[in-house]
């Protein structure tokens, strides 16, 4: 007994190759996106000079108390101007301002 296998047209696969290419095309725009978001966060907060920044992780949390949602999120970069490698986090708070809490080595 065999089984035969049927072939998929060449439409359906032609759909399913461009909604895997638009998924990655979005996810490197999203990637981007956020990193020059979290380049101008940290020309604000005293590192204005910076490269090879990586977003590592976007977190959402919640203070226990007040119940207030904000955002952290968790960078590596370089500092030129410091000569050292930072790692760290960076809290954006509900207002809209930012903390930060790095360890450069």
């Amino acid at each position: 007994m065999q089984n035969e296998v049927r072939k998929l047209p060449k439409k359906t696969v032609l759909i399913i190759s461009i909604l895997i290419a638009m998924g990655f095309v979005v996810f490197f725009l999203l990637k981007e996106l956020k990193e020059l978001k979290l380049e101008e966060v940290l020309a604000t907060i005293g590192h204005s000079n910076i490269k090879n920044l990586e977003v590592i992780n976007k977190l959402s949390v919640e203070d226990t108390e007040t119940r207030y949602k904000s955002s952290v999120f968790k960078v590596t970069f370089y500092d030129n101007d410091l000569k050292q490698t930072c790692i760290g986090f960076v809290h954006q708070n509900r207002d809209g301002s930012h903390t930060k809490d790095f360890d450069c080595k």
